[in-house]
């Protein structure tokens, strides 16, 4: 369904060539590879550097090239190929191990200044991030501006997770093996609190990523180093080249299988089970626009309706009604009305985040649906539902529609 009247005329999208996402979904898949080529930035930049004898100067000089080169290929692409996007993780994995080193050896800087140094680094990518775009999401990078987020973000992890392993493995003399088991139990701990205890899915999956950089680091350096060190001793080399045959046979195998892209939609809903048509609200209370819509989606023989509103907690309301000031509140307040159109049960709950887009996405994940309702305002930007929204959730493959409260 045609969702461009929705969108008011007077605002502007985030800045950028809007494009297909350009990560991959987040499977096991995504994770496995994620820790192989962070174990992979650290054998191999010590391979050649060490290995080879090019130094870390020279080192870095060609890798960063390198990187350059790939990520130019990775800009101008459309839509996510696992063989671009992949190259382009153990390249910055690499360099960002690189940028540590450096500082470090070449430039004597101790390692609880660059692990600080780096945290504050990738503390502000964050902030700005949020700042200019509303949202954290890996599931939103549709435009350039984004992407240059989420890479800049992602070469900040890297140095910073090699310098906090180094830091822990090396400087405070653990071992190799026990800072793996610190950064495993610590991602165990994420896992947990995520899918037991339903903590905020982006924070969950930034934690994660940050913390499996140091995991796959130890690693490498574990199967790497000397035994007398405390290693398996299997050299930088032997580690890279497995390390890497594996990295590329699990790449090939997503390039043909399709596996981690972006689902085009959720499952539908089967015949009497779950709810099947999602509505998205904005103002404090159905208006007579989504009130028409549903009573449409009603005569069509939809049965099942679950409506997800803001919390007030979360954004400043910028519609001038008068807004409960608990998100519990305004969700009683709103299904009275659509189960009098419906005639029937119609779910609810209160958004988690400040940016509807990654609740719906949480939303599709946890259900199955048919249709996205959005209820958004007229003639101005919503703190909640931003002005890209029925463009974005629509890109989800679900029939959308951006109903215009009057």
């Amino acid at each position: 369904m045609n969702s461009a009247h929705a969108l008011p005329s007077q605002a502007v999208p985030s800045p950028g060539r809007r494009m297909l996402n350009k990560v991959p979904e987040i499977t096991v898949y995504f994770w496995i590879i994620k820790i192989l080529c962070t174990t992979v930035g650290e054998t191999f930049a010590d391979n050649l550097n060490e290995n080879l004898g090019l130094g870390l100067t020279n080192t870095s000089y060609i890798m960063g090239a390198v990187l350059i080169a790939v990520m130019v290929a990775q800009f101008r692409s459309r839509r996510y190929v696992p063989g671009i996007y992949w190259l382009a993780v153990v390249l910055v994995s690499v360099v960002g191990t690189l940028v540590s080193d450096n500082l470090v050896e070449n430039y004597g800087v101790a390692l609880e200044t660059t692990t600080i140094a780096f945290s504050i680094c990738l503390i502000v990518t964050f902030a700005t991030w949020y700042w200019s775009e509303r949202t954290l999401s890996v599931h939103t990078i549709v435009t350039s501006r984004r992407e240059a987020f989420y890479w800049a973000t992602i070469l900040f992890t890297f140095a910073l997770g090699t310098s906090a392993g180094d830091l822990i493995s090396e400087k405070l003399e653990l071992g190799y093996l026990p800072t793996v088991g610190i950064f495993a139990g610590a991602i165990a701990i994420i896992a947990f609190c995520h899918f037991a205890l339903r903590m905020n899915a982006i924070l969950s999956f930034w934690l994660a990523y940050i913390l499996t950089r140091p995991l796959g680091a130890s690693i490498g350096d574990y199967l790497a180093s000397p035994t007398e060190e405390g290693g398996l001793g299997l050299g930088t080399t032997v580690t890279s080249v497995i390390f890497l045959s594996t990295i590329l046979a699990l790449v090939v195998y997503l390039a043909i299988s399709k596996r981690d892209v972006i689902r085009s939609g959720p499952v539908a809903a089967s015949p009497g089970t779950g709810p099947a048509v999602l509505v998205v609200l904005n103002k404090v209370a159905p208006t007579e626009s989504l009130i028409m819509a549903v009573r449409e989606r009603v005569a069509a023989g939809a049965e099942r309706f679950h409506v997800l509103v803001p919390n007030p907690h979360n954004l400043g309301f910028d519609h001038g009604d008068p807004v409960p000031a608990d998100g519990d509140e305004l969700l009683a307040g709103a299904l009275p009305p659509l189960r009098k159109v419906t005639g029937g049960e119609v779910s609810g709950r209160v958004a988690n985040n400040p940016n509807a887009y990654d609740d719906i996405v949480e939303e599709l994940d946890s259900g199955a649906y048919t249709e996205i309702l959005l209820e958004t305002p007229p003639t101005h930007l919503s703190h909640w539902l931003h002005v890209d929204l029925p463009n974005r959730v629509a890109q989800l493959g679900l029939p959308t529609e951006a109903v215009a409260a009057a």
